[in-house]
């Protein structure tokens, strides 16, 4: 049985139904917020060790959650906030653009002969070369199919520039798509 937003904050503010509540918050939304921060990190053991963080923050801010958002929505801002600060630390270890670019034709001969996983692979190589705020909006947009408005709170920017981030983000894409495709398959 899946529990309302508001019986899981109910579960986990209340010292007795903690475990509960966090059992429950993470049957509710851990799917989602894994491949949202994954999209972002790209590797599996980095987006687990992110999403991990990430529920650990919601717990210990259980406190400052407003009831005027949904719940996935300050989730979603935590998730993006630790994905951010784990690229950050990546940047700061030096990881390098030959690096990235390296994983990634590993990730591409992993998986040849599939090609459904290949053509994801090759998207996320497209995605990976957007800027940061692209980068999160397309996510969100794309695979996440959030509203704009939904987006907007949680990167804390306007509709308007949600939009604007997203449809530079597609073009982009695209054009990547068109430059580069031929080329890899």
């Amino acid at each position: 049985m899946k529990l309302k937003d508001e019986e899981i904050v109910n579960l986990l503010t209340a010292p007795q139904t903690v475990e509960k509540g966090l059992r429950a918050m993470m049957d509710a939304y851990q799917s989602r917020l894994y491949w949202h921060i994954r999209r972002l990190i790209v590797d599996h053991d980095g987006a687990q060790d992110v999403l991990q963080d990430a529920f650990i923050k919601a717990y210990q801010n259980i406190h400052q959650f407003k009831s005027d958002s949904k719940l996935y929505t300050w989730l979603y801002r935590i998730a993006t906030n630790e994905a951010l600060q784990a690229l950050n630390k990546m940047n700061r270890m030096k990881k390098t653009d030959e690096d990235a670019e390296y994983h990634m034709q590993n990730l591409v001969a992993d998986n040849a002969g599939q090609d459904a996983e290949e053509i994801q692979v090759f998207l996320q190589k497209a995605i990976q070369t957007l800027p940061e705020k692209q980068k999160l909006v397309f996510n969100m947009r794309y695979y996440d199919d959030l509203p704009y408005e939904e987006i907007s709170k949680i990167l804390d920017m306007s509709v308007g520039t949600c939009k604007t981030n997203y449809h530079y983000a597609k073009d982009k894409v695209e054009s990547y798509i068109k430059d580069n495709y031929s080329q890899e398959f």
